[in-house]
């Protein structure tokens, strides 16, 4: 028998509240209540064949709470006049939370409803599309209105997340609410004072004008004559971006690597420094402009990765040539070989018709299955030949 029970009935209540349908409904105004739910019943031969069972089915509906049945008249020919349930209906909101056990999330979540209706009353589309979501929020939604009324008195407003001064709210706080914190700003703040060309929870500073923890940069000055070394022997100096972006030295060599030993361990060449590499992050180094006057080296990994970086790193800088990462490199280190386990796979424009081959050897195993050799492991005489054949 697939007669539709009490518990069948709730349970599509049920799904409607993991949706998020019925809290919806309290921002909306209940449109749909009441609400008619799929009943499924006996048949004609089932009042012949099975009709004590179809007499408990009834008294169970009709003993189930929230619930109003409408009825039916059926003649049969062996039972004669019954009266069956032929629809099932929940009259209202308050009925399907009530039989769900849902009433005091109900009721809290109207409570939030009303305090934004208050104080922020352009964030109710967003309880409308996130209603699980604000409940989960309950006991931060004040602070979270609160910071989204301060944002609005004071737009972009140049100033770190610690420096936000509101009752109870840190920059622990906000930065952990970034995420939903976004999404009310986008509703809340006028357009002038959005940035959207910065997007995610990265960008979140820079999206609201806020001050963002600054990028610092990592290098050695490898030529002990220059400047700002003053008799140093090839310091390790890290600045900010914008502090490395103004840096005024003769220098005609920038070598770039993501090994720190590779970078610690650099030999002096002159007019040069070595900065330490950031993976696939080359925005900090692209506000340096005097870089484009410098010949600039990349050594990475002679992996798809590696090759990855470096056609990322020429969106940025054309000139940027690739250094021991080259085939005799690779052959000459043949006991040294690794293994890459999630190559890239994609085309890169930015390679040179030689490093495109590599790069396709590597990418479609021609040489042999995942095959790298990391950075590190190049012999240092092989680094100091490269060097001298500059």
């Amino acid at each position: 028998m697939n007669w539709s029970t009490a518990n069948d009935l709730k349970t599509q209540l049920l799904r409607l509240w993991e949706r998020g349908e019925l809290l919806r409904d309290a921002v909306n105004g209940n449109p749909r209540f009441p609400l008619r739910l799929t009943l499924k019943g006996p048949a004609s031969n089932d009042l012949t064949e099975r009709f004590q069972a179809v007499r408990a089915w009834v008294a169970a509906l009709s003993a189930a709470p929230h619930l109003r049945l409408e009825w039916q008249e059926v003649r049969h020919r062996v039972q004669g006049s019954q009266r069956l349930p032929a629809s099932a209906w929940v009259d209202s909101l308050e009925e399907a939370l009530a039989w769900l056990g849902k009433r005091r999330d109900g009721q809290r979540f109207q409570s939030l409803i009303d305090t934004t209706c208050q104080s922020q009353p352009a964030l109710l589309p967003w309880l409308e599309k996130r209603p699980l979501q604000v409940l989960e929020l309950a006991d931060d939604w004040p602070l979270l209105l609160s910071i989204v009324g301060w944002m609005k008195a004071h737009p972009r407003p140049g100033l770190y997340l610690r420096q936000v001064d509101l009752p109870g709210v840190h920059s622990k706080f906000i930065e952990s609410h970034r995420g939903v914190l976004a999404e009310l700003f986008d509703l809340a703040l006028p357009a002038d004072a959005i940035d959207t060309t910065k997007t995610g929870v990265a960008q979140f500073a820079a999206r609201y004008g806020f001050l963002d923890k600054p990028q610092r940069l990592r290098f050695r000055l490898l030529d002990p004559t220059l400047p700002w070394a003053d008799g140093l022997t090839c310091p390790d100096v890290t600045l900010d971006a914008a502090s490395f972006s103004r840096l005024r030295l003769p220098i005609r060599r920038v070598f770039i690597t993501e090994n720190e030993i590779n970078f610690l361990a650099f030999p002096p060449v002159e007019q040069a420094v070595v900065v330490f590499g950031a993976g696939y992050g080359w925005e900090a180094l692209a506000q340096s402009r005097w870089l484009h006057s410098c010949t600039i080296y990349y050594w990475g990994d002679l992996d798809t990765h590696g090759f990855a970086i470096l056609d990322q790193l020429r969106h940025h800088f054309p000139q940027a040539i690739s250094f021991l990462m080259d085939r005799a490199t690779l052959e000459g280190h043949s006991s040294a070989w690794g293994f890459e386990t999630t190559p890239v796979l994609t085309e890169l424009s930015g390679l040179t018709a030689a490093e495109r081959v590599l790069y396709d050897d590597l990418r479609f195993n021609r040489i042999c299955q995942g095959l790298r050799l990391e950075q590190e492991r190049i012999g240092f005489l092989w680094l100091n030949q490269a060097l001298s054949a500059l």
